[in-house]
């Protein structure tokens, strides 16, 4: 908000002082050129005139089009300075075929006196001077803030200084031709300086137009949608880019890219490519306007990716049906590929229904990968439910050494340690030991391959269950040495 607010009283500043400069020299020249009746002067002043408008419009423009986005202008008013410009060119142009009209009646017809004064060349080298100022000024801000409205008020001034030269030497031309007897038809220098005049203004004002048109109907600026796509293009997990959208409104760009990626990223992955892709489009923007403001939407559509393996398409498929697969086996028998695991299902959920989404999972498995030959699933309903157990490990401790001298024999010695026995809360027979619950900690070498020791977890747990055929649950927690 404090650059926000700093930045709009800079703009309004430098406009104000381009209002105060136009209005100076619109004045002195409208009153040299009524005391030497040039037409060239007049063209002049008819042109800062018009300058003076255009500051006017672009004071206005930048009042409304810092004015932040509401509910009815959901992007905010940044137009209303493309719009300003466009009015700009049109009076430019409107000047132009009337300076065009009264010099071809000066060349034609001879008509109009004009008295060469020492302050007829005062008023133009005058406004030269005050033309480059403002210029530079206007220019520096409107690069700095990246407002095009008062880039086109500083190619306004600009276009001034080459046309007051031109009706310098008009009038240079015409001096000489007074004082050296020089052929007459030199005398009509001033209308030819004027005609010049109008050549540049209609220059500018068709190159404005165009580029107001160009923001009015949502052009996209030139190259910067293309070099997007391609910066976008190269961050990882960006699979494909499919559409870039670029619309300017004032100095705000805004940007809208839709992108595939691996359809088993997380949502929090998605968004953080997200904002990756946010701030790539952001900063190739900046190139174009380093202070304007800019607004990027990324939609990200999902998409098989190369990298992407069997066991991951099983978990995705499995998601979009609302289900979870987990310990899946992938196995070659006889060069082809076979596959098994585990899925979960609500609790209450009846068998019929249960196997009719497990046969449609397995059917869409296989019609993904044509490499699998037979899909086979195992229905599971996990219990969601808060089991209420007690710690009973104190009264097992001669089992609880058990427990460690089984773990130690597969794992190796003083690997177990930590073992917690439960039991339910409100089960307890002093005759025959209850289902128990058991949590033991195995300590494994830092450098040890996972899926060993998996192998080792489950090895076990198949000793443990074999020498305990009570246990209800058994989970061993691997970790290395601390």
């Amino acid at each position: 908000m404090f650059y926000a607010g700093t930045a709009h009283r800079e703009k309004t500043l430098v406009a104000l002082s381009s209002v105060g400069a136009a209005i100076g020299l619109t004045s002195l020249k409208i009153t040299v050129a009524w005391l030497t009746g040039s037409l060239g002067i007049l063209a002049e002043a008819a042109h800062s005139g018009l300058d003076l408008v255009a500051a006017l419009m672009t004071f206005f423009a930048i009042h409304v089009a810092d004015r932040p986005a509401d509910a009815s202008h959901n992007y905010g008013h940044g137009k209303v300075e493309n719009l300003s410009a466009f009015l700009e060119a049109l009076l430019l142009l409107l000047t132009a075929i009337w300076i065009i009209i009264e010099a071809s009646r000066r060349l034609l017809f001879h008509e109009g006196h004009i008295d060469i004064t020492i302050w007829a060349f005062v008023v133009m080298i005058i406004s030269i001077i005050v033309d480059i100022t403002r210029s530079k000024a206007l220019l520096h801000v409107a690069h700095k803030l990246g407002s095009q409205a008062l880039e086109a008020d500083a190619l306004h001034f600009s276009t001034d200084v080459w046309s007051s030269l031109v009706v310098i030497l008009g009038l240079l031309v015409m001096y000489l031709t007074q004082v050296f007897h020089l052929p007459t038809w030199l005398s009509q220098s001033d209308a030819i300086a004027a005609l010049g005049v109008s050549g540049i203004v209609i220059w500018v004002s068709l190159k404005l137009t165009k580029e107001t048109i160009d923001a009015l109907i949502d052009r996209a600026p030139e190259q910067l949608a293309i070099q997007i796509q391609t910066h976008i293009a190269q961050i990882e997990d960006v699979t494909e880019v499919r559409r870039v959208r670029v619309r300017r409104a004032g100095n705000k760009f805004f940007t809208d890219a839709v992108i595939a990626a691996p359809r088993i990223l997380t949502f929090e992955q998605i968004h953080t490519l997200s904002e990756l892709v946010e701030k790539e489009a952001m900063q190739v923007a900046r190139s174009f306007s380093e202070q304007g403001e800019i607004d990027v939407v990324v939609h990200v559509e999902p998409m098989a990716s190369p990298r992407e393996t069997i066991t991951d398409q099983i978990h995705y498929l499995a998601e979009l049906q609302g289900v979870h697969a987990h310990d899946i086996h992938v196995r070659e028998v006889n060069g082809k590929l076979e596959v098994d695991f585990d899925l979960e299902v609500q609790a209450d959920m009846e068998l019929g229904e249960a196997h009719t989404i497990a046969t449609q999972l397995e059917q869409t498995v296989l019609q993904s990968n044509t490499l699998l030959y037979r899909v086979t699933t195992h229905l599971e309903a996990p219990n969601s439910q808060i089991m209420q157990r007690q710690d009973v490990t104190e009264h097992y401790l001669a089992m609880s050494t058990d427990i460690c001298c089984i773990a130690d024999a597969i794992a190796g010695a003083g690997s177990a340690h930590e073992v917690h026995l439960y039991r339910p809360a409100n089960v307890w027979d002093s005759k025959d030991m209850p289902s128990l619950d058991l949590v033991l900690h195995t300590t494994f070498t830092g450098n040890t391959p996972l899926s060993q020791v998996h192998v080792e977890a489950e090895e076990i747990k198949r000793a443990l269950r074999h020498a305990y055929p009570k246990l209800y649950s058994v989970t061993i927690h691997t970790e290395p040495p601390e």
